[in-house]
């Protein structure tokens, strides 16, 4: 257990200042949203905005679109910005992939040269993983809460900020798939960037598939198997759908990644 421990430790020290930085820009980015969504609401341009929103956004958001151009929506933006989520899912795959690092620098061979249990190598990739999510999606909502609380009424922020717990929730099993994911790669994988480069490459196309989906109902039926199908946030925002059955998807696929990477890397040949 101390070992395991240690290892943990040294790898928590690996990433350490990304995810700091990380947590402090994503805060900060979630102070200015809410700053911008009161001077949008200020101005009452919500409805100018939506005017300059291209057809083939309606027809991809559909509904959603006045959801989106609401002061709840801007204030809850950095919770499905395609860049927030590249980079989160960057980091989640970043972790994740470690073990196939530490195999192509032959790193593994001093860990293993200790009293440690194989197992132990994923273990510590599964624990970093959940606890830079956790750390980072709980910065993202302490910062909306100082900025709601900060710059608008306390009722209005209230009203808000209810939704956030939940959205968090929900990206926090989405990331933890990618993760699991990524592990499985890197469980089998030779090279730390052929892992990273195959589950990257594998995000863009579930999301594509899920975006795509909206606006030709072909895809309705393969999109279903993207992870991000299961994330829908702005039916969150709008409270028009709750998240418990979309997490508990995306936690089950989480557990089984998990579990299959344990599996492989306890056949690997290393």
């Amino acid at each position: 257990m101390r070992a395991g421990l240690a290892l943990f430790l040294h790898s928590a020290r690996r990433v350490r200042t990304l995810v700091l930085v990380l947590a402090a820009l994503l805060a900060g980015d979630q102070i200015l949203l809410a700053f911008a969504a009161r001077s949008l609401q200020e101005m009452d341009t919500f409805g100018q905005l939506a005017a300059l929103v291209p057809e083939f956004l309606r027809q991809v958001l559909g509904p959603s679109l006045l959801t989106l151009l609401s002061f709840r929506g801007i204030a809850c933006l950095g919770y499905f910005h395609v860049a927030v989520l590249a980079v989160l899912m960057g980091l989640a795959i970043s972790v994740s992939t470690e073990p196939a690092g530490e195999a192509e620098s032959r790193f593994v061979d001093l860990i293993l040269a200790h009293p440690l249990a194989r197992h132990w190598v994923i273990s510590r990739s599964v624990v970093l993983l959940v606890a830079c999510i956790a750390f980072l999606l709980s910065a993202m909502a302490l910062g909306t809460r100082l900025g709601l609380y900060w710059l608008v009424p306390a009722e209005l922020a209230r009203a808000t900020f209810q939704v956030i717990p939940e959205l968090c929730l929900n990206l926090a099993a989405l990331l933890l798939c990618w993760g699991a994911i990524a592990l499985v790669m890197a469980s089998v994988a030779r090279r730390r960037s052929i892992a990273s480069a195959c589950t990257a490459l594998l995000a863009m196309v579930c999301y594509m598939t899920e975006v795509i989906s909206q606006v030709w109902q072909p895809l309705k039926a393969v999109a279903r198997y993207s992870p991000f199908h299961y994330y829908k946030s702005l039916n969150l925002i709008t409270g028009s759908a709750g998240a418990g059955s979309d997490i508990l998807i995306l936690a089950c696929a989480a557990s089984m990644g998990f579990v299959l990477a344990f599996l492989l890397f306890r056949r690997r040949d290393l």
